[in-house]
């Protein structure tokens, strides 16, 4: 496993943790990822993507998913999250972290669209038993931490499904072959 690969695993993991619980995506891990793998391009050789490749990607991650944050649909992070994947992993990770992201995201918005009805139609029995699981005190106080980590961000936490579609690409294989 090379320091590329294992950076890309560990951005993915703590894309994912920061945006399932705060809806955020922090700029100093991004930095961070930045700064680790322009310095594995300038002191490595071998199966990594060229410098020029990841600035390609870099700026090809920020090129897609900008007009997408300036009509409101995404936020910053998603976007910024986007771009470094594809410094660190060069243009042609793009494609497939972005359709596999996409349609999670999309499955999860087509769940909060269908949910109101779904829960409508559960039996009496199984929404009796899910009301009170979800007034425990452990339940409740699990929210109200989500909810004060989240300080009213809402929305699909599209960086997590990026996080998760480039673990998924990299342990694939597909990464750095």
């Amino acid at each position: 496993m090379t320091i590329a690969t294992l950076t890309a695993l560990l951005l993915g993991i703590q894309a994912c943790t920061s945006d399932l619980l705060a809806r955020r995506v922090c700029n100093r891990v991004l930095l961070a990822v930045l700064g680790v793998a322009l310095a594995t391009q300038l002191l490595s050789s071998g199966s990594l993507p060229s410098l020029s490749q990841c600035l390609l990607g870099g700026l090809a991650g920020l090129a897609v998913l900008l007009p997408f944050y300036a009509f409101g649909w995404m936020g910053a992070g998603d976007v910024k999250l986007f771009s470094t994947i594809g410094f660190l992993l060069g243009a042609k990770a793009l494609l497939p972290i972005w359709v596999i992201a996409s349609l999670a995201a999309g499955v999860h918005a087509l769940l909060v669209i269908a949910w109101p009805s779904v829960a409508r139609s559960t039996p009496l029995a199984l929404h009796r038993a899910a009301s009170a699981w979800q007034h425990s005190t452990l339940i409740n106080d699990w929210r109200m931490d989500l909810r004060s980590a989240r300080q009213g961000r809402k929305g699909i936490p599209y960086a997590a499904y990026l996080g998760l579609a480039m673990i998924g690409y990299v342990l694939h294989g597909a990464g750095y072959a």
